[in-house]
């Protein structure tokens, strides 16, 4: 992932926010290098983390992928199928153009980062306390991927030297991941 947003989109209210959200659903929002990871790929992560089957039970915490053009769309509605087909059921996940992203407050971005004890005065430091800097940083991304469970220590121990953490940071890491 090049960076990740927590935000809301999907709705008609202006500037929602984590108390006053509107019609809007929470969701990510995901620059990738289509060189290093492909849409469908993608698309396997998606369906991969939630029950499809599942009935949105609100809109605050809807299923929906939001594409943003055609052939994103073309390729999101061909791997519903596949999914709706290879589990026997329908999928009732939302497909839904993209729509204006806002950014939900400081504390929901990288929530793993912020809430790890051991990382946290690390990273803060690296950003002199600046969200702006933590939210779009490649780095504080794929960290906190890591330390939400997404990546094993040895994809981790093969980009080590990328994450710019000092020799105890990685430590820590190593330690989170199980190492």
């Amino acid at each position: 992932m090049v960076r990740t947003r927590v935000g809301y989109t999907g709705g008609t209210k202006a500037n929602p926010t984590y108390y006053a959200l509107g019609d809007h659903t929470e969701s990510v929002q995901i620059d990738y290098d289509p060189a290093v990871i492909s849409y469908e790929e993608l698309l396997e992560v998606f369906w991969g983390a939630h029950n499809p089957t599942q009935h949105n039970y609100s809109r605050q915490y809807a299923h929906v992928l939001f594409y943003h053009d055609e052939e994103q769309e073309r390729l999101a509605r061909a791997s519903a199928e596949r999914v709706a087909e290879s589990l026997g059921s329908e999928v009732q996940s939302e497909l839904r153009p993209a729509d204006t992203f806002y950014l939900a407050e400081a504390y929901h971005q990288k929530y793993y980062v912020r809430n790890s004890q051991a990382l946290w005065p690390e990273v803060a430091r690296s950003y002199a306390g600046d969200d702006a800097g933590l939210v779009a940083s490649t780095v504080a991304a794929r960290l906190n991927g890591y330390l939400g469970g997404y990546g094993s220590l040895a994809e981790f121990e093969a980009i080590a030297d990328e994450m710019a953490l000092s020799e105890e940071g990685l430590a820590q890491v190593r330690k989170l991941l199980g190492g």
